[in-house]
């Protein structure tokens, strides 16, 4: 008998993964030894005996020691465009009290060039204690300079006396939308600006990054969530018109190290013309960017009084909806639900949570690819009737974890203090989401919290910031699984993306995107999966990060 021809190779891969626990998220195969890459996507999934037969002579292999390789991470809820912009100057997420803001600003200010500003991210509403957000409490240490500086929701604004004059701001002002210009008991701004309409009358007095300078921070901020492990992010803005042109300036010179999926912004006022004009932008796309779905914005934010609440806050705020016409809302929605076009809704207040429910009910009967078309995102506190409506009808959960952080077991927080201990009790009910039955999706809100997948992973599970045991934990039942948080930033990410046959799992013909850490994230110990290594973070077949040591 003639000896048998050689065994043809099963696959001739890019690459070869091999040396790891691979766990896929395929429950046709939940776990395997070896995974091969080709032309961007995942061409086969098997033993480590199966990887021999998968090289050719220009193939990589690459060895990952024991790591355990999981789906890519995706964060569910990112802002790298208008956050490269927004966490500029001093970062001032370390302050807690007012002593540290001014040492902060009068730091600055010695380092201020001749007519430069003062701008600063990330300031925490319990710095100011009992005290309204006012501009008087900086001044002395801003020695005559334009300050702006962020507070750490994106929502809201303190700006100093001279940055005030700039921009021609005297008193109250009127706008379409939930927002204002906060003045005193003689009608003069006391600096603070609350939403996104009165914080954007102050920026064109301020100085802009070149185009140069954007590309260049985004590229850089990229490449440090890639290190992190993202291979995805869900882009929760496009509030420029030229970030389809600087995504594909910096795709011209190779692809994205994250893949990034943009929500432009659907905003109080739309008519039909603008309506469709987001329906239109839905067919721009590069090699790992794409927009694909509208971001709405039901209410603003607890601290800043401007949350949906079904009762007021302990200030009697809280009572409007971001669109003073809420039925414009659930009016723009349908119509770009008819055109197939994906929404999410920031809804932190329960009452925001319900019309955003409600709208999608008036929907009827799921149409066929519709469920999980919608997504409501933040839901800081919601009733227990609410919960079986997200299974039900098909609406993705979106949450934050570690937006825990600026909250306290005891209560004592601004946020906590302002809902009243009865919602504060009720608080990012991540757990009963998900056993009633809804599909969540996890994230961290960049530049509002980290970008770091690996701190949200943990604090999914932990409740309070990882490697600070002796912080307590807010609301602790609402912890999820090690299982349950990795689903968050993989599967769950991608059924929210309506991309569940092409990502969020490691299967033959799913798109390679792929993490390795040095533990595995469902079963190490929290505190130890907020710093585990990245070994390796693959992005469309691409080595976006690879570990040295």
């Amino acid at each position: 008998m003639p000896p048998s021809p050689p065994r043809a190779p099963l696959t001739v891969a890019d690459t070869v993964l091999v040396g790891a626990r691979v766990r896929t998220l395929d429950p046709a195969r939940p776990w395997a030894e070896a995974v091969a890459l080709k032309d961007g996507r995942i061409a086969a999934v098997g033993d480590a005996a199966d990887a021999r037969h998968w090289r050719g002579a220009a193939t990589e292999v690459i060895d990952l020691a024991g790591a355990t390789l999981v789906p890519g991470l995706t964060d569910g809820h990112s802002h790298p465009l208008w956050g490269v912009e927004m966490a500029t100057g001093v970062d001032l997420t370390a302050v807690r009290d007012l002593a540290g803001l001014r040492a902060e600003l009068a730091a600055a200010v010695r380092e201020l060039p001749r007519g430069g500003w003062v701008t600063g991210w990330g300031l925490d509403h319990n710095a100011f204690g009992d005290r309204p957000v006012h501009r008087d409490l900086i001044e002395d240490a801003l020695g005559g300079a334009p300050a702006f500086l962020r507070l750490y929701d994106g929502h809201s604004a303190l700006a100093s006396g001279r940055a005030l004059e700039a921009a021609g701001i005297t008193g109250p002002r009127e706008f379409a939308q939930r927002a204002s210009v906060v003045c005193d008991e003689a009608g003069r701004p006391t600096g603070h600006l609350v939403e996104h309409a009165a914080m954007n009358l102050v920026l064109p007095a301020m100085p802009r990054p070149s185009a140069a300078d954007r590309r260049a921070r985004l590229l850089g901020l990229l490449r440090e969530m890639a290190a992190a492990g993202l291979t995805g992010a869900h882009v929760m803005d496009m509030e420029d018109a030229d970030a389809p042109e600087l995504l594909a300036a910096i795709e011209a010179d190779g692809p994205l190290p994250v893949r990034l999926r943009l929500a432009p912004w659907c905003m109080p006022g739309i008519d039909a013309d603008g309506l469709d004009h987001l329906v239109a932008l839905q067919r721009r796309a590069g090699r790992h960017w794409r927009i694909g779905g509208v971001k709405f914005f039901m209410d603003g934010t607890v601290e800043g009084g401007t949350a949906w609440l079904e009762r007021p806050d302990c200030h009697g705020q809280g009572t409007d909806a971001f669109w003073p016409d809420p039925a414009a809302y659930t009016h723009a929605v349908h119509h770009l639900d008819r055109a197939g076009v994906r929404t999410a809704t920031h809804a932190i207040g329960d009452a925001a949570v319900r019309h955003v429910l409600d709208t999608v009910e008036l929907l009827g009967d799921p149409r066929p690819g519709a469920r999980y078309r919608h997504r409501i995102e933040h839901i800081e506190t919601v009733p227990d009737a609410q919960l079986p409506r997200f299974a039900r009808l098909g609406v993705v959960a979106s949450m934050q974890p570690t937006h825990t952080h600026y909250t306290r077991a005891d209560h004592t927080d601004a946020w906590s203090r302002r809902v009243g201990a009865e919602r504060a009790e009720r608080a990012w009910r991540c757990r009963d989401l998900r056993d009633a039955g809804a599909a969540l999706v996890l994230g961290s809100d960049w530049p509002i919290a980290h970008h770091d997948p690996r701190q949200v992973l943990a604090t999914a599970r932990l409740r309070r910031p990882a490697g600070h045991p002796e912080v307590a934990p807010v609301t602790p039942g609402q912890a999820l699984t090690g299982l349950q948080a990795l689903e968050g930033l993989t599967a769950h990410a991608a059924l929210a993306a309506g991309e569940e046959a092409a990502a969020g799992r490691i299967a033959p013909g799913f798109r390679a995107d792929l993490t390795a850490l040095a533990v595995d994230p469902a079963t190490a110990p929290a505190d130890e999966v907020a710093t585990a290594p990245v070994r390796l973070t693959v992005t469309g077949g691409h080595l976006t990060h690879r570990a040295t040591d």
